[in-house]
């Protein structure tokens, strides 16, 4: 495997092996900018990826690069296993969302990134566009150089697998939005923390969404069919028949995070024992 790999527009990838959810084994790190160097994504837990992210880094200051902040996209594990590593090693400030830093007391956040920040690089100049993209985690932050047209996706999609929308920290009805905000910038393309670059990313981002609608409306059918409560892993079956039961234990939390959406919206409700009916439309 080649890295850094060179994307042009001075942008550079640097997949690193993580402990990530299968079919993915790396999480993509990247460098933004000329003279001036963004570093997003400090990912692998392994002390032989960090030390290699580290002196990626490194070669970019004996070049003359300058190195200014790492940013931290979310806080599940494979994203930010080297943040601290690389933090004291290099120097460099972390940078994140408030709701990011909130769930990672461990982690030292020097500057907390609001939606609508804007990050200016020099040399060739870029302006990075910070946004706030809650769904798939609360604080999640995605990057966006509107001249360049590149948008760095993080976890908002992959092109390896579909993403985890786990209840605890994930909200379904608001990644569906963000899915939605994101296709309306129309981006050249997309950089995933999974995958390769996504070419027309729109396209992407859209087709997601309607994959999530799809399932839902699944949902919906299986609920409307019958006027008793159905047991979550019964409609799980139903549901998910397309999919390997290999998958289902994954499955079940993002069917949990539809459910959740659909009780928020009045549609459906649940009691404590795991059985949920149909409300209807409110």
């Amino acid at each position: 495997m080649t890295r850094p790999r060179d994307f042009g527009f001075r942008i550079e990838c640097f997949p690193t092996r993580t402990r990530t959810l299968p079919p993915a084994t790396h999480t993509n790190a990247y460098a933004l900018g000329g003279s001036e160097v963004l570093i997003v994504e400090p990912a692998p837990e392994d002390k032989t990826e960090q030390k290699a992210m580290i002196d990626w880094v490194q070669a970019m200051r004996r070049v003359g690069r300058r190195p200014l902040a790492i940013v931290i996209t979310h806080h599940h594990p494979d994203h930010i296993g080297a943040a601290a590593v690389m933090q004291k090693e290099l120097g460099l400030p972390l940078w994140a969302h408030a709701a990011t830093q909130a769930l990672m007391p461990h982690l030292s956040i020097d500057k907390s990134l609001v939606d609508g920040d804007r990050i200016v690089l020099d040399d060739p100049l870029q302006t990075w566009e910070v946004l706030h993209t809650p769904g798939h985690a609360s604080g999640h932050l995605c990057l966006f150089e509107r001249d360049l047209g590149v948008l760095l996706l993080g976890d908002m999609v992959a092109t390896k697998s579909t993403i985890l929308i786990e209840p605890s920290d994930g909200d379904m009805r608001e990644y569906l939005k963000q899915l939605e905000r994101l296709a309306a910038l129309e981006a050249r393309v997309g950089l995933p923390a999974h995958g390769e670059p996504i070419e027309q990313p729109s396209r992407f981002l859209r087709a997601t969404h309607a994959h999530r609608m799809m399932r839902e409306n699944k949902i919906i059918d299986v609920l409307r069919s019958t006027a008793a409560f159905v047991a979550l892993d019964e409609m799980l079956a139903l549901v998910y028949d397309d999919t390997s039961v290999v998958l289902w234990p994954l499955a079940k939390k993002s069917l949990l995070a539809h459910l959740e959406k659909l009780q928020a919206e009045g549609k459906v409700h649940g009691n404590n024992a795991g059985y949920y009916g149909w409300v209807g439309e409110t």
